[in-house]
């Protein structure tokens, strides 16, 4: 009878303990996953409550080409750039032209993400005026540095004017990169993957030096901080754009 009673006893504290930890595996699981949809990041071209909450605007939401415009027309419809799987691409050998914001900024932080092929070139340029009657302005450069001599062409510069620090973080051609604009008052800042990789001052000795050994030196207020359109190039190269988004900043 003692012996029936033990074996009882034995598989009884058995499956309790075995209830016990089933529900705390459920529960550690529960927690887990509540912990994990709380900290779940949207899918790309959107944004964060976090990221709305702080002002930032979606410029491009990867199912249609709104907030775009060409620069000689506010109204002409705007082909050869195409979404491709969620992305804006401008395929390579396509004459689609240099599209702009409809909007004009001043002091604002633009982000985007961006790939190239192998060899390839792009830019985004910023403080875009039809005061120039052309499509120039400061350009972030976008460039495969395996054919780039000079470093004031080279990937991420401010083009022929700054170059970038010597470690900056490039990554593959075909990878995706993340970028940043900085402008705040005269202040620009550049950055890539994470790293702010130059900043200049806006109509500084360093800059203003600079600019009559280029082919901008004739160019109206170049150089200086003027308010205009964010420009994406269409070097002939394919280029793919995804999760391009601004702040304005006060």
């Amino acid at each position: 009878m003692r012996h029936f009673l033990f074996k009882l006893t034995m598989k009884t504290s058995i499956e309790f303990s075995l209830i016990a930890g089933l529900i705390l595996l459920a529960s550690t699981l529960n927690i887990f996953g509540q912990s994990n949809k709380k900290e779940k990041t949207p899918g790309h071209n959107k944004l964060t409550e976090k990221e709305i909450s702080e002002g930032w605007k979606l410029l491009f939401n990867g199912e249609e080409i709104k907030n775009w415009r060409h620069y000689n027309s506010p109204t002409k419809k705007i082909t050869g750039w195409v979404i491709d799987d969620g992305n804006l691409h401008k395929p390579k050998g396509i004459k689609a032209g240099n599209i702009m914001t409809s909007q004009r900024y001043e002091n604002f932080i633009f982000s985007w993400e961006w790939k190239l092929e192998s060899l390839g070139n792009n830019g985004v340029k910023y403080f875009i005026t039809d005061k120039r009657n052309a499509t120039i302005g400061h350009e972030y450069q976008m460039i495969d540095d395996k054919k780039v001599k000079d470093p004031y062409s080279s990937n991420g510069s401010f083009y022929l004017i700054v170059k970038p620090i010597d470690d900056k973080p490039n990554l593959p051609m075909g990878s995706w990169n993340q970028s940043k604009i900085v402008v705040n008052g005269n202040n620009v800042e550049h950055w890539l993957n994470g790293i702010k990789i130059l900043s200049y001052v806006c109509g500084s000795q360093q800059v203003m030096e600079r600019v009559p050994k280029t082919k901008f030196k004739d160019v109206w207020k170049f150089g200086e901080k003027i308010r205009g359109h964010i420009l994406l190039t269409d070097h002939t190269d394919a280029c793919w754009y995804r999760n391009i988004k601004i702040k304005e900043l006060d």
